[in-house]
């Protein structure tokens, strides 16, 4: 691909053709730190029992397998789920894809699904049953997952401005991410998100919004107010979280896949 040096928000950089600027992750936060009050039931409950109606749960559980390919079968996952195995990311699953398979040797191991609520049903049949989360059977290798631990986690309530950041290192698991940046504050400027998963982010304490790779648009226009000339501060957080080098983008105009 092409490169050229511009002038993009007030000074010199190395950008793609098109005006993007490039913005590099430095710092990680674990998510530990907007854990919520975790409760322990033998089958997955959903969100509205945990008293949320929006946002993001971790559903956890001990798991044995005997090693080689198992399939996890999922009665309801409402709306999308990452699945790890032992801190790995291994697939995503939604309620119309209810099944994955997972490879791991013979032994115990740690199953974590990170699952968000898009949004609730305002019209239709299934108005009647708007139950959002994980719930109902969840099936590992045909046997019957029990005795999960599962925590709200206060992600779009965070303080980003507040959270304890340390060097990036290897966040086998969902955390926050954190780079810096200079940019004039200027008109029209997009954050182009394509390439990460689903997720939130943040420009200086700022909530810009949500993002998921299905999606057609794949930028947020960030407010004309939000940029300063130097130190601008963007934090991620991404349940999918399997590119440690991933960069996000400013862009002078809207993308789309």
């Amino acid at each position: 691909m092409n490169r050229k040096t511009i002038l993009l928000c007030g000074f010199l950089l190395t950008a793609l053709v098109g005006g993007a600027q490039e913005l590099k992750m430095t710092g990680s936060a674990p998510l530990t730190q907007v854990f919520g009050e975790s409760v322990e039931s033998d089958e997955p409950l959903p969100m509205n029992d945990l008293g949320m109606e929006f946002g993001y749960v971790l559903y956890e559980a001990e798991v044995t397998l005997p090693g080689g390919d198992a399939e996890l079968e999922l009665a309801n996952v409402r709306d999308y789920a990452a699945v790890y195995l032992d801190g790995e990311f291994r697939g995503t699953m939604t309620d119309s894809r209810k099944t994955l398979t997972l490879h791991a040797e013979a032994g115990s191991h740690a199953l974590q699904l990170y699952v968000e609520n898009i949004g609730r049903i305002t019209y239709g049949p299934e108005i009647l049953d708007n139950s959002k989360g994980l719930f109902g059977s969840v099936r590992l290798g045909g046997e019957e997952v029990a005795g999960w631990r599962i925590t709200p986690l206060e992600v779009r309530e965070a303080d980003t401005e507040s959270l304890d950041f340390g060097p990036l290192g290897p966040c086998n698991v969902p955390c926050f991410r954190r780079g810096y940046f200079d940019c004039a504050a200027g008109n029209g400027v997009y954050l182009d998100v394509s390439g990460w998963g689903m997720g939130e982010v943040w420009i200086n304490g700022r909530y810009l919004g949500a993002f998921w790779d299905e999606e057609k648009q794949q930028s947020i226009r960030i407010p004309d107010d939000v940029l300063e000339t130097k130190g601008n501060r963007i934090v991620v957080f991404d349940i999918r979280n399997n590119d440690p080098d991933a960069a996000m983008r400013l862009s002078d105009k809207p993308v789309f896949k």
